[in-house]
């Protein structure tokens, strides 16, 4: 089934850690119900059983698994998401909202991880197939200023040093010039509420919510 044939639609939330992925994601799930829709909402790592036991993995502070590694564990998990979750609902009709996807892999493995975005990318071409997300909201944010907002103890990739999160930072610009009319970008700066105001009409030009 190709994004013609989708009855669905399939729309992701990226950007730093810190940049409040997971509020935008929220906000959209409970506007999206509000209008009626069919919403599914999970998030990357997890979202199913095996993607959930392999976040825990991945983001434990004492875990390190090595820059190869992460991105095939990555991979494993957006392949479990798509096929137990992501396609099914597509195919149901339902508008999917994911907290990250593959846009991560290419920006933290790689670009600021150094394994490279294009090697990243066939491996997800492979795993994604024709699934591909109709939008991608990319909430920008200076992480010296999103690094403030995390609270509490930190995971393993929220821990890196400031350099590696500017280079994720890059990373996701890099990744938007590849994939101009999938991605739009967003100031994640900017108050919670004009944020999702942006995002919504983001949408609404995509023609995701009609």
């Amino acid at each position: 089934m190709g994004r013609s044939a989708r009855k669905g639609k399939f729309i992701t939330i990226e950007g730093p850690d810190g940049a409040g992925k997971t509020t935008q994601a929220e906000k959209l799930v409970e506007y999206l119900k509000s209008k009626g829709k069919r919403v599914i909402a999970t998030r990357e790592p997890g979202g199913t059983a095996l993607g959930e036991q392999l976040r825990k993995i991945l983001l434990d502070p004492e875990g390190s698994p090595v820059s190869s590694a992460e991105a095939l564990i990555y991979a494993a998990c957006r392949a479990q998401l798509l096929e137990k979750m992501v396609i099914p609902a597509l195919k149901e009709g339902f508008i999917v909202v994911c907290d990250r996807f593959v846009d991560s892999s290419l920006a933290y493995q790689g670009y600021a991880r150094g394994i490279g975005i294009n090697r990243i990318l066939q491996l997800n071409k492979w795993v994604i197939g024709p699934y591909w997300p109709d939008v991608t909201i990319l909430l920008d944010i200076d992480p010296a200023e999103s690094l403030k907002r995390l609270t509490g103890g930190k995971d393993r990739l929220e821990s890196e040093a400031l350099e590696f999160h500017q280079k994720v930072r890059e990373g996701y610009m890099k990744v938007r010039e590849m994939f101009p009319e999938r991605i739009k970008v967003i100031d994640a700066s900017l108050p919670v509420k004009e944020v999702f105001e942006r995002l919504v009409a983001e949408l609404e030009k995509a023609g995701i919510l009609e």
